[in-house]
This record gives C-alpha cells, structure tokens and sequence, in this order.
C-alpha cells in the first residue's frame, strides 16, 4: 500500500511541476514583452531625476543653518601664525558676522587680536584671506598659549548665534582646529 501512495505523490509532483513550468513560461513570454531596454533606461533617468530634485530640496530650498570655522596654528623660528576660515554651509546668508582671535598667554595677558566683520555671507561660501589671519612675532615658541575665538552672527530667521571657542597650543608646531555651529533648521 505505501507504494501506491508514493506512486501517487510522485505523479500528482510530476504534474504540478508540468503546470508550474507552463505558467512560468507564460509570465517570461509576457515580461518580455512589457520590459523592455528603452522601458528600463526611462525608468533609470526618472529615479535619478527624483533623487536629483530631493537633493535639491534638502540643499537650497529648506532653510537650515549651518556655519563652521577651521583654524590653524603654526609656530616656528619667527613666531606663531593663526588662519581662520569662516564656511557657511547654511542654505541662506547670514549676516552681521563679526569674528574675533585673541592670544592669551599662561598669564592670561592678551598678546595678539585680530578682528574680522561683514555685513553679509552669502549661503554656501567661505571667507578667508588677510582679515582673518594674526601674525604673533617675539614671543617663545617653548610656551603654551590658548586660542581665544568668538563668532557672532545673525542667522536668516533673525536669532542672534553666539559661539566661543577655546584651543590650547603651543605643544605642536601645527594644530587644526574644526569649530561648528551647532546645525540648526530654520
């Protein structure tokens, strides 16, 4: 009796398997003809479309706020130099930015200062060059001095952002420093 029964299984697989591979052939036969090269290629270029435009939204059209401050020190025979510079990153300008350096001696005594302002920075821009540089001659290179760094500015929605950074050197002959703005949206 177990034989039968295995018989019958083994032909009802048969024909089930017959049946499957005949539907399996009517759905590559209708693929074919919906799927084609110039289909798939339209639908790439649209799906690259849409994540260009989401890019787009999430870059320039919300209004976020997002501004940075590299800086580097250097010391050497003549004495230290600092560069700063100020990215905004944001997707709208700022304004009223003032932007000061200090450097403090161990003692606390301020040993040189630069002092930087605009009216404006426009979104996605970076501003560096002379006014953001401080030359400290004379001074030992054998001694740690601390960076002192206020940024204040007035972001697109109106709020007054101020950030003050503190870097301690003079242990290395170049040190980078990345200072951001916490990342706000608007």
């Amino acid at each position: 009796m177990s034989g039968i029964i295995e018989k019958l299984n083994l032909e009802h697989n048969e024909d089930d398997a017959d049946v499957a591979y005949g539907i399996l052939e009517k759905i590559e036969d209708r693929a074919a003809a919906v799927v084609s090269p110039t289909r798939v290629i339209f639908a790439s270029i649209s799906a690259l479309i849409i994540l260009s435009a989401t890019f787009f939204v999430f870059i320039w059209v919300i209004p976020y706020d997002r501004v940075k401050l590299e800086v580097v020190y250097m010391q050497g025979g003549p004495g230290h130099v600092v560069l700063a510079e100020l990215e905004n990153d944001g997707s709208r300008e700022i304004s009223s930015v003032y932007l000061s350096m200090r450097f403090i001696d161990k003692d606390g005594n301020e040993q040189g200062r630069s002092d930087f302002s605009s009216n404006t920075i426009p979104a996605h821009s970076t501003v560096a060059g002379d006014n953001l540089e401080m030359l400290i001659s004379g001074l030992s290179v054998w001694e740690n001095y601390t960076i002192e760094i206020t940024l204040d500015y007035e972001n697109y929605a109106g709020e007054t952002r101020t950030e003050i950074w503190n870097h301690q050197v003079g242990e290395w002959t170049r040190e980078n420093f990345r200072n951001s703005v916490d990342y706000k949206f608007l």
